[in-house]
């Protein structure tokens, strides 16, 4: 038997050992174009794979040689479990109980406060998050703005800008599962897990170096990992070989939809690649699963990034091509080898790059947009043709996002029943039954004085059964006709808000929170009215009240217009 070189190896050129070791010939093809960290004693080392490469080297960075050969085994033994993780048939689908155990060890070392130390954090150039040393005012100053960064990142549900800072940490820990990729379902929650878990852990230095050493509350929210099998007994029967039978692409999404609704999956997930698959259907001009190969799907790719979108007769963005048609096939693809539909997935190593936006101005509306777009809302007129939920819609949900902060789809989506008086104040109830929420959870949110004087709860006492804004499709579709709606919306305020650095409808949310900040709201009820998650284990605890609700509402300013 044949044993791979475990020792050290000396340079020429240093005096520090090198780390090498030969690729293994059967996972030469799987390897190029993949990044992988490997530890390297306390720090690590990324291994960047290209199509000539056959052979991982590295400095050891140490010239200690006890120490060199800890980190020689160390490295080889993660390299090991990498090469046998990419023989396996198809990348691992993870429960979101294993994203956030995993999560726990990012948490756990980062949380710990290190008495007597004055060690901050660091963004550094090429995303990551380091350490570095620095007096305590500075150490909380600096958790507090890598915590406030990650909470944007958490609530614009950017999956794509996380990757950079938190991907390699997802891969280190999986590889020390002995897992070399997910599917993209399971990335996209680990990702959000590795993002709550880290801004918990910066909270919690946060609160250190402002001398509150007291238990982090959040330490007991992440459970200890658990293989699928650990607990059940024997392993199962291989699964039944990929049938020799055609293999429709359209009858993969709606057998993964039946599976993964089961699991409680969002209706816009669904839509989202049900659409991308119909595209490539469209694309192939065929529908058999069986002859995709990887050389479709990136010509898919280039066919997407150049159509042009009839709504807006610009050219489709490489992140809706990233994020929706890529991820979609991957997704749905990765199911089906998981589910021996497929035999391997096309689109596994399919990826689009995408550059850092540029940043202009404020993603919050300025006093003169929101101004424009109150004053043209509250003068509005139907025009020719136009359904009457529609013009409503245009009159109204303008001045709720004002005055609510919440996002216009959840305003859209707003129904008869969903406005009710409690004592003196007006309420509106937001839940995902009337069509779909971010968070998937209901909450009640007091509306502003103003509201109440402008009329909307007469116009929703005068309003038949059903939704305010909506005529839904066949068979009581909500998603169809709601995604037409926003789009009437976000033409009707991009005519008046012309900057295409701003966009005009989600530009509330900022505003709402610049302003109710300004207006000496808590944070507790801002997160509450617009559905932010607790920033803390802790801020998940009791309710904000009605009272408490409509007593900073009432701190907003109010909206002068004519």
């Amino acid at each position: 038997m044949l044993f791979r070189l475990v020792r050290p190896v000396k340079r020429s050129d240093s005096s520090l050992p090198q780390f090498t070791q030969r690729i293994p010939r059967d996972v030469l093809p799987l390897v190029a174009g993949r990044t992988l960290v490997l530890p390297l004693g306390c720090e690590t080392v990324r291994v960047r794979f290209t199509a000539t490469m056959r052979s991982v080297r590295f400095s050891l960075r140490t010239r200690d040689p006890a120490e060199a050969k800890a980190r020689q085994g160390q490295a080889a033994a993660a390299l090991e479990r990498f090469w046998v993780s990419l023989r396996t048939d198809a990348p691992a689908a993870l429960s979101h109980q294993q994203a956030t155990a995993l999560a726990g060890e990012l948490y756990r070392a980062w949380s710990d406060g290190g008495a007597g130390r004055t060690i901050a954090v660091q963004h550094m150039p090429d995303g990551r998050w380091e350490r570095a040393r620095s007096m305590p005012a500075e150490e909380e100053a600096a958790f507090a703005s890598a915590r406030g960064k990650l909470e944007a990142a958490i609530e614009a549900d950017d999956t794509a800008g996380l990757e950079p800072t938190l991907g390699p940490l997802v891969d280190r820990l999986l590889l020390a599962r002995g897992v070399s990729s997910v599917d993209a379902d399971s990335r996209a929650v680990l990702l959000d897990a590795f993002a709550r878990a880290l801004r918990d852990a910066f909270a919690a230095r946060e609160r250190n170096a402002g001398g509150d050493y007291s238990p982090d509350p959040n330490a007991n929210r992440f459970p200890e990992w658990q293989t699928e099998q650990q607990g059940r007994g024997p392993e199962p029967a291989k699964p039944a070989p990929v049938p020799a039978g055609k293999t429709t692409l359209t009858g993969l999404v709606a057998d993964w939809w039946t599976e993964r609704q089961a699991a409680g999956l969002k209706p816009s997930t669904h839509e989202s690649y049900r659409n991308t698959v119909a595209a490539f259907v469209a694309y192939l001009k065929h529908d058999d699963a069986g002859r995709v190969t990887a050389e479709d799907v990136l010509g898919f790719k280039d066919h997407r990034l150049a159509t042009i979108n009839p709504r807006t007769g610009k050219t489709i963005s490489a992140k809706t091509v990233k994020d929706s048609d890529i991820a979609g096939l991957k997704a749905i693809f990765a199911w089906a080898v998981a589910n021996r539909r497929m035999a391997s997935n096309p689109a596994k190593d399919v990826t689009l790059k995408l550059g850092k936006a540029r940043k202009l101005r404020s993603k919050g509306l300025s006093d003169a947009e929101a101004h424009a777009i109150l004053r043209a809302a509250l003068a509005y007129q139907p025009g020719k043709g136009e359904r009457p939920q529609t013009a409503a819609a245009k009159r109204w949900v303008p001045w709720l996002a004002a005055y609510t902060g919440a996002r216009v789809g959840e305003l859209a989506q707003l129904r008869k029943q969903d406005l009710r008086q409690q004592g003196p104040y007006w309420l509106i109830t937001i839940t995902p039954e009337a069509g779909t929420v971010k968070t998937n959870e209901a909450r009640e949110v007091v509306l502003h004085p103003h509201l109440v004087e402008l009329g909307f709860p007469e116009f929703v006492a005068k309003a038949p059964a059903g939704h305010l804004f909506l005529k839904l499709g066949r068979e009581g579709d909500v998603l169809g006709p709601l995604q037409g709606l926003k789009n009437r919306l976000t033409e009707f305020a991009r005519s008046l808000v012309p900057d295409p650095n701003v966009a005009p409808n989600h530009g509330w949310r900022h505003r709402f929170k610049t302003e109710g900040l300004s207006a000496g709201m808590g944070d507790r009820v801002l997160d509450a009215i617009q559905g932010h998650a607790p920033r803390t284990a802790g801020g998940g605890y009791g309710e904000v009240t009605v009272k408490a609700m409509a007593e900073a509402v009432a701190k907003l300013p109010r909206y002068e217009v004519s």
